[in-house]
């Protein structure tokens, strides 16, 4: 069911261009802008998807399978990637999304980043990886929603029914998402039906790449990751590599249909250096976290996974450094 990672990455192009969406942007919009749009966006998708997954799993179509816990990994590698998706100017999904709307710096920063991330997992950076892997937390499970060895989660630690946490978790996430003020943005994709989208395209995707032995929902990074390793071992496609390029293609296809693609190049060359150097602090800091914004904010946190919110937490702080550093100074 290779195939079927082509088909979701599809249609999540389609919505990912569509809405606009982009994680780099809902991070750096709410501290420079005070603009909640993206950010509202993501908190309902993650709201649904929490009861959504847990759905799937409580009727057996999948088996939850949190990040393991590494305190230094998903604190460190979360606060670089977060450095890295503002100077390449979008995140995981982010560029790769982009990628399909002919942005020639998105083209740079995800070949760097899918590159890099290549090279911490099992190239020239894999001694990092090796060591900083020694630093996993697993725990052994005994609820059939779950895989029997994951991360911790907030309802493993709290040892309590995982359905009150996730329903608690969510009312709190719609509380915020309804119960204050929305930015103005059009796009051509409600926020509000992108999240709905996204929150019934997870569990699906989840059930069709658990069919190919990878146990996991949406992601990016281990996606490009695998079309690294295509190229140059000649390994097996797998379903987030078919992912990435269906990503791809489905934002090509969306962009051309809405006459919105174009190919973009900056006003000033350098720019090019600065997404190369952001690509490489995402590849470097997602390998090192464990997962990006979409294997961890996206996928992760709807889990309740201790890593996830870890790394997600410090996502947000590496991006509001740098988008201090960047555009704090001229506001």
């Amino acid at each position: 069911m290779v195939w079927a990672g082509l088909l979701v990455g599809f249609i999540f192009g389609v919505i990912l261009q569509r809405g606009r969406i982009c994680f780099n942007s809902a991070f750096r919009d709410i501290l420079i802008f005070k603009d909640n749009y993206l950010m509202k966006l993501a908190a309902l998708a993650i709201a649904l998807e929490s009861i959504s997954l847990l759905l799937f799993a409580q009727t057996g179509l999948i088996a939850l399978n949190p990040p393991a816990l590494n305190w230094l990994g998903n604190i460190l590698g979360g606060y670089i990637f977060g450095l890295g998706m503002v100077l390449a100017g979008g995140c995981a999904s982010g560029v790769t999304y982009r990628t399909g709307e002919g942005m020639t710096t998105a083209w740079l920063a995800a070949i760097f980043y899918g590159l890099t991330a290549y090279a911490t997992n099992s190239g020239l950076f894999s001694p990092w990886k090796k060591w900083i892997s020694t630093f996993n937390v697993v725990v052994q499970n005994n609820q059939s929603i779950y895989a029997p060895k994951t991360g911790p989660t907030l309802a493993t630690v709290l040892n309590i029914n995982p359905w009150i946490v996730a329903l608690i978790f969510a009312a709190l996430l719609i509380w915020y998402v309804f119960g204050t003020k929305t930015s103005e943005r059009s796009t051509k994709l409600n926020w509000i039906v992108a999240a709905i989208l996204i929150a019934v395209l997870a569990p699906i995707a989840w059930w069709t790449s658990a069919k190919t032995g990878r146990n996991y929902g949406l992601g990016i990074t281990g996606g490009w990751v695998n079309l690294f390793s295509v190229y140059t071992n000649n390994k097996p496609l797998s379903w987030d590599g078919a992912e990435i390029i269906g990503i791809i293609l489905g934002a090509l296809i969306s962009s051309i249909a809405g006459k919105e693609f174009k190919l973009r190049m900056p006003k000033n060359p350098k720019t090019y250096l600065q997404v190369i150097v952001g690509g490489i602090f995402m590849g470097f800091g997602a390998a090192t976290a464990g997962g990006c914004n979409i294997g961890h904010f996206l996928t992760g946190v709807p889990q309740l996974a201790i890593s996830s919110i870890l790394a997600s937490i410090f996502f947000i702080l590496g991006n509001w450094t740098m988008a201090w550093i960047l555009f704090g100074k001229e506001r």
